[in-house]
């Protein structure tokens, strides 16, 4: 037996937690779970806002009868169609089979290749609504936020949106739903690296969302994972939040991500660390690259404006897990950084060759002369990553715009 979940009058929460898969897309790691979110509107007609992950689909089915009692499902509104959050479909049209699936083409396209799905759908277009008795139901379609079919519905009379898995974070909810039932401070950072690692790479589709609804009043916003915000800062902090990483925007910090076999690579990093924290810069992180999982070098490169990426040669190319990192930022078209590089090498070098090609490709603010360390560091190469650090200190703490393809030099 469940306690009904009411985040407003006739709006239920009826989402699941996942405290046992280990990686999220079996890519990024879920430390404290992750939730599937569904919401149940109680109205003249009853509207269910997504469904959930199919292994959990027998606690969604008990939260269901806690809220519906005897009553059935009238719409079944599909914000988005990764299983995550679709699983349950075909299970859950066995229990309520005159539902009516709500969705874009793209989402009856998707329910025919996922479930095999093509009647009772009911196509809508960009700005059709549907009245369910005292609550009309708004659609904004959304496309590539992160999938084509991807789209928000806005409740007129209380201003909520359920934006799918925008605004979305990882993390289980441990206990309260609402931000106003628990301490949100854990699922900032969440946000930041659930945006980088799953939406990073739809920069301009999650500008194009957010325009749409540029006037329209959001009090309350119901995401498909992590919490429903709707507390008035939360809410603006939540919406900040998604235009300044979609704006590649950084904050006033340094990330230096490296591979290093025997350290020698790592002590030029410790040094240009050292300039970068003496001339002023407060927020450093430092990831070794064989240690540290892509997931949190992805958050903490979006978060901060400054990276600094180095290699030793290997197999005259890159330190493979440097290669991966530089395929990833490729892939997820990371724009507006100022960067650095450096490497090592023993007797023929290639990897500052390689990073210079990928700046320019990225088109980043290069900042400083590279450093091509021979074998181990010396007093020649040490002082060219302070030079590096303290260079790149400076661009940091100024307030000057990155300019793509620019080239600052060593001071």
């Amino acid at each position: 037996m469940y306690n009904p979940i009411e985040i407003n009058e006739n709006l239920f929460y009826v989402g699941v937690n996942d405290r046992t898969k280990s990686l999220f897309e079996n890519l990024w790691p879920l430390p404290k779970g992750v939730s599937y979110n569904s919401y149940v509107i109680r109205d003249e007609k009853i509207a269910l806002i997504d469904t959930v992950d199919i292994c959990y689909t027998d606690i969604f089915l008990n939260k269901l009868d806690v809220v519906l009692g005897d009553k059935s499902i009238d719409y079944l509104v599909i914000n988005h169609m990764e299983p995550d959050h679709s699983g349950a479909l075909n299970i859950l049209l066995n229990k309520y089979p005159t539902i009516k699936i709500v969705g874009n083409a793209r989402t009856a396209d998707m329910l025919k290749g996922y479930y095999n799905i093509s009647e009772n759908v009911q196509v809508i277009k960009d700005g059709d609504e549907l009245c369910l008795g005292k609550n009309t139901l708004k659609f904004f379609l959304t496309p590539m936020v992160h999938w084509p079919e991807t789209m928000m519905t806005y409740i007129n009379e209380t201003k909520t949106v359920f934006s799918g898995d925008a605004f979305g974070t990882f993390g289980s909810l441990d206990g309260g739903v609402v931000d106003s039932q628990l301490n949100p401070d854990f699922y900032w950072d969440e946000m930041v690296r659930y945006y980088s690692n799953i939406v990073g790479k739809y920069g301009g589709p999650v500008q194009k969302a957010l325009r749409k609804f540029n006037d329209v009043e959001i009090n309350t916003i119901c995401p498909t994972h992590g919490p429903v915000w709707t507390e008035p800062e939360n809410v603006k902090r939540v919406i900040g939040l998604y235009d300044k990483l979609s704006n590649y925007e950084g904050d006033k910090g340094l990330v230096i991500a490296y591979g290093s076999m025997y350290g020698n690579t790592e002590q030029l990093a410790e040094a240009i660390a050292a300039a970068a924290a003496a001339s002023g810069v407060r927020n450093i992180v430092m990831h070794n690259l064989s240690k540290s999982n892509l997931s949190y070098v992805i958050q903490d490169i979006y978060k901060y404006k400054a990276l600094i990426i180095g290699s030793p040669t290997y197999d005259s190319k890159l330190y493979p897990a440097v290669q991966t990192l530089v395929n990833t930022l490729e892939n997820k078209n990371l724009k507006n950084r100022y960067f650095g590089f450096f490497g090592s090498h023993s007797w023929a070098g290639t990897s500052v060759r390689i990073l210079g090609d990928f700046a320019d490709k990225m088109q980043f603010e290069k900042v400083c002369s590279p450093i091509d360390m021979k074998q181990s560091l010396n007093e020649v190469f040490y002082e060219e990553a302070v030079t590096l650090g303290s260079t790149m200190a400076k661009k940091i703490l100024s307030d000057d715009e990155i300019v793509p393809n620019k080239t600052t030099d060593c001071i």
